[in-house]
């Protein structure tokens, strides 16, 4: 590379994308590194289908140096997981209250992962909705649905004013469950008028978005990108290293992905600062 004249190439980026042209003209971007994460919001516990109380779950971060993490467990139309009740949703947001007090390095986030319903509703009213921290919006069922359902059930998700993040944006499960059909040049476009994050889900079972769309939505849409892991057990945290591969070969830095920022910036960005 020296002797070349050239920016070092990260192993990630070479795929023969441009990077050795950007290399020559040192235009390589400085990318996202596993420090630079201080925090994931998207968790799940034993109060819906996860396998950890929030206890087990706050400890698990604060030993991977987090300053905050976001509960977001399953609205209630998703019964399969144990979803959340309205009523159980402010009781968790009050426990979450009262367990804050007792951490000084970390911040507990109140927030939930709500379901898309397939007729285009979600499934929380907004009334319950602008008291979370984060909300999370999702696609769960009728993935096969055509493009222009799909495409009007996030559509009203996006549009929402207490929606934050738009998870795991393609549907897919490698291996196993191909993608939902939805233009994603409308999407990115959608996602930048409203102010929106899209997500980098970083279980090895989606790692959805991919490197190429997490590219094209942060780099050429200006998107905010959230690197989280969906995890439902505290070992599950690990997998963040999943995302920020994925976010490196997309081109990324630390300036593009949220959870990077300190607390009250991160709570600015979510608009609720």
């Amino acid at each position: 590379y020296k002797i070349l004249n050239m920016q070092y190439i990260p192993p990630e980026l070479r795929e023969d994308n441009g990077e050795i042209e950007a290399a020559m003209t040192n235009k390589l971007p400085f990318l996202i590194e596993k420090a630079d994460i201080k925090g994931d919001l998207h968790l799940h516990t034993s109060w819906s289908d996860g396998l950890n109380d929030i206890e087990e779950m706050a400890q698990a971060a604060i030993r991977k140096g987090y300053k905050y993490i976001a509960i977001t467990d399953h609205s209630r139309s998703l019964a399969i997981a144990k979803g959340l009740s309205i009523e159980r949703l402010e009781q968790q947001k009050t426990y979450i209250n009262e367990l804050n007090k007792q951490y000084e390095e970390l911040k507990i986030l109140s927030g939930v992962e709500m379901d898309i319903l397939q007729d285009a509703r979600l499934d929380y009213p907004d009334e319950v909705l602008e008291q979370c921290d984060v909300v999370i919006a999702s696609i769960h069922t009728g993935l096969r649905q055509e493009k222009e359902k799909i495409q009007a059930r996030i559509e009203a998700a996006l549009k929402n004013p207490h929606v934050n993040i738009l998870a795991h944006p393609t549907g897919r499960i490698l291996g196993r469950r191909k993608p939902y059909i939805v233009n994603f040049d409308w999407l990115f476009d959608l996602a930048q008028k409203e102010g929106k994050i899209l997500e980098i889900n970083s279980s090895p079972d989606r790692l959805d978005l991919n490197a190429d769309y997490a590219k094209k939505a942060a780099l050429d849409y200006n998107i905010p990108i959230a690197i989280n892991t969906d995890a439902h057990d505290v070992l599950r945290l690990d997998d963040i290293e999943y995302g920020i591969l994925t976010a490196r070969r997309g081109w990324l830095s630390s300036k593009n992905i949220i959870n990077t920022q300190e607390l009250n910036s991160l709570k600015k960005m979510l608009k609720r600062g």
